[in-house]
């Protein structure tokens, strides 16, 4: 699988009686922005600290670009930046300072150390905190000094666990942009329970719940495959609208969401994955209404996080 930068290959991790991550499996594609979803506790860090070589699966493997990460740790690390939840930066030390400790501890020397220091300072924006005191910067540019120690050693993949985590809403806005422009180049793997944050940024999502990958895909796929019926919303004008939508076959409910500009607009559920628009159209030419808008509602990414991870399974995590 050339084109795999991530293959997870039924991992389970235990500590003590907790299981942590049960039997997890998962690939991410070379260049994809994937979002890892899940509720605090859900398993997400474990997990990524397993990618990171941080924790050993007691099951299970892990390959990083087809190669074991536990066999060739240093290749894995190589390969692989890392923003933990808990941004490792120190106070005093001037940002300068901060960066170039971590270029000593990825071994970089001379020229290379100072191109990839300037290329990480200029991608992700700190240019103007370079000689201030991380205990000086915002959160947003202490996040920004995190992301560039991260890529310090210009990995092909980069791990993130909840980098808007603690951030005011103006200051997630950046922090997105700059994981997509980061994302141009690099396998991202995005761990959040932001449901916007998902959305605006991911190709693909992950979601996790109590150990377990309970859905993954596009947010298309996951919005497909979660409900056993499908919705229609119509606004339109005529006479006898409601009862003339609940008589068509199929129909579970039809929902008068009101009347604006004398438009009756209702949401339609069938009881089954089954379009009646087709149908609808139909019923307004017979019926002479004026239909003014018609189109397929999918259920929102908030409703489908909370119905998958809600659930059930009798595990205990940390």
């Amino acid at each position: 699988m050339e084109n795999t930068a991530i293959q997870v290959q039924g991992i389970t991790k235990r500590f003590g009686n907790n299981v942590a991550v049960n039997n997890v499996t998962f690939d991410i594609k070379k260049g994809e922005v994937v979002g890892f979803l899940g509720p605090n506790g859900s398993g997400k860090t474990t997990t990524m600290r397993m990618l990171t070589c941080f924790y050993t699966p007691d099951k299970g493997n892990i390959l990083i670009h087809g190669i074991d990460n536990q066999q060739d740790d240093i290749y894995a690390r190589k390969m692989i930046g890392y923003l933990p939840e808990n941004n490792p930066i120190y106070a005093d030390m001037l940002v300068t300072e901060y960066l170039n400790f971590v270029a000593d501890l990825r071994q970089l020397k001379d020229d290379s150390r100072k191109d990839a220091i300037d290329e990480a300072v200029d991608l992700v924006g700190i240019g103007e905190v370079f000689y201030r005191p991380l205990g000086q910067c915002s959160k947003g540019f202490k996040q920004r000094v995190g992301l560039a120690q991260a890529i310090l050693h210009r990995p092909q993949i980069l791990i993130m666990d909840e980098p808007t985590e603690g951030l005011d809403p103006n200051q997630r806005v950046p922090i997105r942009e700059l994981i997509r422009r980061i994302g141009q180049e690099r396998t991202v793997l995005l761990s959040t329970h932001v449901l916007q944050e998902v959305e605006e940024t991911c190709d693909r999502l992950l979601v996790i719940s109590k150990g377990r990958i309970v859905a993954q895909g596009t947010v298309d796929d996951i919005q497909s495959d979660s409900s056993n019926s499908s919705m229609v919303y119509v606004e339109l004008e005529g006479q006898s609208v409601e009862d003339s939508l609940k008589k068509i076959k199929g129909v579970k409910s039809v929902r008068n969401d009101g009347t604006k500009n004398n438009r009756k607009r209702f949401t339609v559920t069938m009881k089954r994955k089954q379009d009646c628009r087709a149908e609808v159209f139909r019923l307004a030419k017979r019926l002479d209404w004026t239909l003014w808008e018609l189109h397929e509602v999918k259920p929102s990414l908030q409703s489908i996080f909370q119905g998958l991870t809600a659930s059930e399974l009798s595990l205990i995590h940390i």
